[in-house]
Parts: C-alpha cells; sequence; structure tokens
C-alpha cells in the first residue's frame, strides 16, 4: 500500500500511525493473505483484539452513562451498538472499502462493500490504532462513531423484534413462528449466522449477525417490516 494511500485513511480516522504496518495488516483481508507469495498476515488477529477493545470501550461508556439500566439491557444496547450492520456503517463513513488489499476473486465479487468484511476491519483498525497510541486513542476513535449512535433514540430504546412479531402472530392461534438457522461459518471467535423466520412453512424474513440471537433478531425485525410493522 502506497504512503499516500495510508495518509488518507489516517485523515479519514483522525490518527496518525508511528507503525504504519498496523494499519496495513489492519486492511489486509485474509483472502490477500492466502493469495500473496510475499507471507502477509492478515487482519483476523487484529479483529479479534479490536473486538474486545471495542466491547471495553463501549460497555464502559453505557454503564456509566445508563445508570437506571438492568444488566439485560445493557447488554441489548451494547449489541445494538457492536453489531455488524452498526459496523459496517462506520467502515463505509471511512471508505474503507477503498483501502482494503483483498484477493482478485474478492475484489471480483465486490469484496469491499460485503458487510462483514467492512465490519471485520473496522474491529482490525481499532486494534490497529490501541497497538500503535493505547487505550486512550482508541477510545477516542471507538466514541467519536458510538456517541452519536447512543444518542439515536431508536438505539436507546432497543427493540426485542422477536417479541414483537410472537406478540402480533399470536393473535391468530393457528400461525405458528419457528426460526431455522440456514448458514453458520467462519472462524470460532468470529461465527457469522444466516437465519430464516418462517410463518407456519412460509418463509417471511431473513437476517445475519455474529450470533444465532442477533440474526433471529434481524430476521424478525425484517419480516416486521415487510408485513407493514
Amino acid at each position: 500500500m502506497k504512503n499516500l494511500d495510508i495518509s488518507r485513511l489516517e485523515e479519514n480516522i483522525k490518527y496518525n500511525f508511528k507503525n504504519k504496518k498496523l494499519i496495513e495488516t489492519a486492511l489486509t483481508h485474509s483472502s490477500f493473505a492466502n493469495e500473496s507469495k510475499k507471507n502477509e498476515k492478515s487482519n483476523e488477529r487484529l479483529e479479534f483484539l479490536g473486538d474486545s477493545v471495542l466491547g471495553l470501550v463501549v460497555s464502559d461508556y453505557i454503564f456509566l452513562n445508563c445508570p437506571e439500566l438492568p444488566e439485560g439491557k445493557l447488554s441489548k444496547l451494547r449489541a445494538s451498538l457492536v453489531c455488524e450492520k452498526t459496523l459496517c456503517k462506520f467502515s463505509k463513513d471511512l471508505h474503507v472499502g477503498d483501502f482494503l488489499k483483498l484477493s482478485h476473486g474478492e475484489k471480483n465479487s465486490r469484496g469491499n462493500e460485503r458487510p462483514s468484511i467492512l465490519a471485520d476491519a473496522f474491529e482490525a483498525i481499532i486494534a490497529a490504532i490501541y497497538l500503535d497510541g493505547g487505550l486512550l486513542e482508541a477510545e477516542k476513535f471507538i466514541l467519536r462513531y458510538i456517541i452519536p449512535e447512543f444518542e439515536n433514540q431508536n438505539l436507546i430504546e432497543f427493540k426485542d423484534y422477536k417479541t414483537m412479531l410472537q406478540e402480533i402472530i399470536q393473535k391468530n392461534k393457528s400461525e405458528t413462528i419457528s426460526y431455522v438457522l440456514k448458514k453458520e461459518c467462519g472462524p470460532d471467535h468470529n461465527k457469522h449466522f444466516e437465519v430464516e423466520v418462517r410463518l407456519n412453512s412460509n418463509v417471511v424474513g431473513k437476517g445475519g449477525g455474529k450470533s444465532k440471537k442477533e440474526a433471529e433478531q434481524q430476521a424478525a425485525r425484517e419480516a416486521l417490516e415487510l408485513m407493514g410493522y
């Protein structure tokens, strides 16, 4: 990656790396590392670390700013703030897709726009900043994006879409709702799940996430939208 490209990205994330190799690795997808003959490292290890740093910073922030919320609601709020969809949006704001190092196959299949790849890259960037500048710099970067999301009323008042859907369906006792796991992929520390929600035997919504619960919530949300709620 050219220094000019790194400078552009550093402008976007408002952080200048002392060790440029860290940000290069954060932007290296496993497909590129596997395809490269130069023994390149992928961003998977950084993503693992970044996920933990992100969880700590967000947990600390909502714990201090939501003193009235019980543990269960804190967990739901945190999940909504660090889900794949939210992290993907952050990456798009930073134009991370323009800087990713992908294999030819991933490039041709528009991997630089894939939500899972963009979300993972965001977590890897967090780890790169943490290793290069420490926790305070990583926290500053994370909160620049998390605070506006936190202040969004729709996220503060987290909706349990599964319960909402179940309550609607229960009005007609002949109808039943079920959730079917359609796909599970990725390493143990970075699983991705895809779920279908079915009304009787008909698929009425699909969703994905880093846990089966998150995928089910997203499937229920899509079903509600399609039903006009």
